[in-house]
Order: C-alpha cells, then sequence, then structure tokens
C-alpha cells in the first residue's frame, strides 16, 4: 500500500534530491511531546497491568469515554483495524470515501464484501459502515447527531458503526462519539501518535461498550502494549496544559502554512490543523518539483488533482518550502504561453 512517511520511496522517486528531506507526506506533529527518561523498568520488565489500567482511566477523561470499562488499549490503531472488522460476521462493508486506504483492505481481510460510498446515508445499508471523522485526507467532518441516527439504524439489524476519530485531537470535539459507545454497535478508533507526535511508539484505542472492549483485549492477550508506551501514554494523555498549548499552536501554523501556499496560486480545500488538503490542475508537477527539492508532500494516484501538505517543523524547513514553492511558481509563469490567434 501506497501510504506518507516513507522516505526509502521517497529517495527512490527522488535520487538527486537534497538531504535531508522535509517530509510533509504525513499528518504528524512535527512538534512532539517532549521526551523524558523512563524509569528502567519500562523496558527491562514486561509491562505491568496495572499501567495499563491507569492508562485506560486517564484515556477516559482525555477522550471523554464513558468509563475505563470501554477504553481497549492496543499496540496502534492499525492493528485494531482487522480485529474491529472482525466483530461482525462477513456482510457488507461500506466505507465513506474518499478516505484512509487501509480500511478497507482491513474489512477485506475480515471477509467483508467492501465497497465506498460518498454520502452517510448510503452506510445504512451496510453490515460493517466506516467513518473517519474528521476525514483523511480533505478534513470533512460528519456531525455527531447524524452518526448517532446511522448507528442506531445499524444497532437494530446486528450492524456495526465504527469512527476513526485519529484526528479529532485537532477537530471539533463536540461531534466525538467517545461519549456514546456505552450504547453498543459503536468503536471510537483514537490514535496517540499523530496528535503527540511519537508514531513510532504504536499506542492507540479503541472505545466501545463493555463486552466489545473485553472480546478486544482477550484476543490481543498480555503484555500487547510495550512499556514505554505506557508510560508516555499517561504522561501525555494527562498533559491538558501541553495540549491546549499544543492546539493553539498548531492553529496559527496551519494558517501561516495557507497563507504561504496562497502566496503562490495553490489553493486550500480543506484538511485539519495538522494537515491541509490541496487541490490543483496540476498536482503531479507540484508534487514533483518539490520532490526534487527535496521537499515530500502526499499524493494520490486515482485523485491526480489533490496533494496533502503536513507541517514544517522548524524555520529551516519553512523557509525550504518558501523557496521551493517559489522556484516552481517561477518555471510554472516561464512556461511556454499559447500565442492568441
Amino acid at each position: 500500500m501506497d501510504h506518507g512517511g516513507s522516505l526509502g520511496r521517497a529517495s527512490a522517486l527522488f535520487p538527486h534530491a537534497p538531504q535531508p528531506f522535509v517530509d510533509l507526506s504525513t499528518g504528524i506533529n512535527p512538534h512532539s511531546y517532549p521526551l523524558f527518561e523512563l524509569p528502567a523498568t519500562a523496558l527491562s520488565r514486561l509491562p505491568e497491568a496495572a499501567r495499563l489500567h491507569e492508562l485506560a482511566r486517564i484515556a477516559v477523561d482525555a477522550y471523554g469515554a464513558p468509563s475505563a470499562e470501554n477504553v481497549a488499549v492496543a499496540p496502534g490503531t492499525q492493528i485494531l483495524l482487522p480485529r474491529v472488522a472482525s466483530l461482525v460476521s462477513p456482510g457488507r462493508a461500506l466505507v465513506l470515501g474518499p478516505t484512509y486506504a487501509e480500511h478497507a483492505r482491513a474489512a477485506a481481510i475480515a471477509g467483508h464484501a467492501v465497497a465506498e460510498v460518498d454520502n452517510v446515508e448510503a452506510l445504512g445499508a451496510a453490515d460493517l459502515a466506516i467513518v473517519v471523522n474528521p476525514n483523511n485526507p480533505d478534513g470533512r467532518v460528519v456531525p455527531r447527531e447524524r452518526l448517532l441516527r446511522l448507528a442506531g439504524e445499524l444497532r437494530a439489524k446486528g450492524g456495526l458503526l465504527v469512527v476513526d476519530e485519529a484526528f479529532m485531537d485537532v477537530g471539533p470535539r463536540a461531534e466525538s462519539l467517545a461519549g456514546d459507545v456505552g450504547q453498543g454497535g459503536i468503536v471510537v478508533l483514537r490514535s496517540f501518535g499523530k496528535f503527540f507526535g511519537l508514531a513510532g511508539l504504536r499506542l492507540g484505542f479503541a472505545l466501545a461498550d463493555t463486552p466489545t472492549v473485553e472480546r478486544l483485549e482477550t484476543q490481543f492477550g498480555p503484555w500487547a502494549v510495550a512499556g514505554p508506551a505506557l508510560e508516555y501514554g499517561i504522561r501525555a494523555l494527562a498533559d491538558g496544559a501541553w495540549q491546549a498549548h499544543m492546539r493553539r499552536r498548531l492553529t496559527e501554523e496551519a494558517a501561516r502554512l495557507d497563507a504561504l501556499f496562497a502566496r503562490f496560486g495553490v489553493a486550500v480545500a480543506g484538511g485539519t490543523t495538522l494537515f491541509r488538503y490541496l487541490r490543483l490542475a496540476d498536482a503531479r508537477g507540484l508534487f514533483s518539483a518539490l520532490g526534487e527539492r527535496g521537499i515530500l508532500l502526499r499524493h494520490f494516484d486515482e485523485r491526480p488533482q489533490v496533494l496533502r501538505a503536513g507541517l514544517p517543523g522548524s524555520q529551516e524547513e519553512w523557509q525550504r518550502l518558501e523557496s521551493a514553492l517559489a522556484d516552481w511558481a517561477a518555471r510554472r509563469d516561464d512556461g511556454p504561453k499559447e500565442i492568441a490567434q
């Protein structure tokens, strides 16, 4: 599968690009939660069940789940996808798209016949309905009340609604379904690494009713989440001051990125404060031009007129992006002109 964040693939595509790459191809916060010294036992001993339970309790406050019994802690949300899809017997899975491709792949692995639809109303025909909210890559948000109606329709026939809220940390939190999972028929996925900028830690959560959480935890078995991930999750999710400061900072930097693209005639058509969704006729040309300058955006083969751009992480990266955009715009403006007849 083609995903953002592969510097090996970037080097193969742009072998003469200056190094290091400025990787704007992911939606991962470039300003990570501060690293700290781990207790030696986080590495030398098997993870303690008490630390796992403490993290689940902290996640209740961070995400708004009903209780710790509604929180399953996992080594990243990616590993959850096929397990959650398997909560429903193989049937018809519908994914609200266009969106993150791994959901369709995971549903197929679980034995479902998978199709993508472009409106929420069509999801009512599914046994398994999947919505990414806010959506990746365009930032679309489906209102909570509409999702609750859909969940009720699915629950009445034994179906399941899966809502991937990987970017809800920077989204409209009033639209989250985290507090509604106790009703049953809903699984909410929350990613830790994106907002906290620690994607390599591999930590994620499934929020659901208690029987579903117990079923998932039985599949994981003991010690599924590494000790270092538990320690970072406990400290970072409890650090409300850092989170509030970071949301303000990301809002400011997303506005700065929009202004930079606008200077060079690139339209920002959506996104979240962790990534911007770009729409332009010469998307392939911009992707290649920036790639040759060592700046990697996210492109989509099936949508050749759109790109996704994450935030630069330093002043040097901002300057490299501005310089590369200026060079691309100059070449575009100096290109061959059509002669009027």
